[in-house]
C-alpha cells in the first residue's frame, strides 16, 4: 500500500513540475550551456591560431614588434578570462570575456592589414595555410555566437512566462545575461579574412 502511494505521489510531482515548466526549463538551460561550449571550442581554436601565426608573420616581419605584441598580449587577456557556464548568470563577467574576444579581434585585424605589406609572406605556404583555418574559425565562431544569441533568448523568454516564471523563482533560475550587439552586421557577418587580395591605392584625398 505504501509502495502505491509513494508511486502515486511521484505521479503527481511529475505531473506538477512538467505542467509548471520544470522539464522545460531543464531543457532550455541545458541548450544554453552546450551552445556557449560551443562558443568556447571555436574561439579556443581561434586563440590556438595565434602562436602559429605570430612566428610565421615574424619570420618575415621582425620589425612591426608593436602589431605582434598587441596580437599575443590579447590572446593572454583571453586567456584569462575564460568564464564556465555556471557564470553565466554574470553580465559582468560575460561583458568581460566579450571585451577580451573583442580585443583580439581588433589586433588580428591590424595584424591582417600590416600583412599586406609583405608579398613573400602572403606568398608562404604555411601563412596561406592558416589564412584558411583562421577565416573558417571566424565563420564558425559567427554562427556558434548566433546560436547561443538565440538559446538565450528562448531560455530568458520561457522563464519570464506563466506560470514558468513561478517555476524559475522557486527553483532559482534566473535571467541570463546575452551577448551585447553593438553593430548588428558586424556580428552576423563573419571578419573578411583576405591575406591574397591587392590593397586598394591609397586616396589622395585627406582625412
Amino acid at each position: 500500500m505504501k509502495t502505491l502511494v509513494r508511486t502515486f505521489a511521484l505521479v503527481l510531482l511529475a505531473a506538477f513540475l512538467s505542467g509548471c515548466g520544470y522539464n522545460a526549463i531543464q531543457r532550455e538551460d541545458e541548450a544554453v550551456k552546450a551552445a556557449w561550449s560551443e562558443v568556447l571550442n571555436q574561439y579556443q581554436r581561434r586563440a590556438d591560431l595565434v602562436p602559429n601565426l605570430v612566428n610565421t608573420v615574424k619570420g618575415y616581419a621582425q620589425h612591426e614588434e608593436r602589431v605582434l605584441t598587441e596580437v599575443t598580449n590579447a590572446r593572454a587577456r583571453v586567456g584569462q578570462t575564460q568564464i564556465t557556464p555556471e557564470l553565466l548568470n554574470d553580465p559582468e563577467a560575460l561583458a568581460k570575456f566579450q571585451a577580451a574576444q573583442g580585443q583580439l579581434t581588433s589586433a588580428l585585424s591590424r595584424l591582417m592589414v600590416v600583412s599586406e605589406n609583405y608579398p613573400q609572406l602572403k606568398a608562404d605556404g604555411s601563412f596561406r595555410d592558416l589564412q584558411a583555418q583562421l577565416e573558417g574559425t571566424e565563420n564558425r565562431i559567427t554562427v556558434a555566437r548566433n546560436r547561443y544569441v538565440a538559446a538565450v533568448q528562448s531560455y530568458n523568454t520561457l522563464i519570464r512566462s506563466f506560470p514558468n516564471n513561478l517555476t524559475a523563482k522557486v527553483m532559482g533560475y534566473k535571467v541570463k545575461p546575452n551577448f551585447s550587439v553593438e553593430n548588428e552586421k558586424a556580428i552576423s557577418t563573419a571578419p573578411t579574412v583576405d591575406f591574397g587580395s591587392t590593397p586598394a591605392p591609397a586616396s589622395s584625398a585627406g582625412h
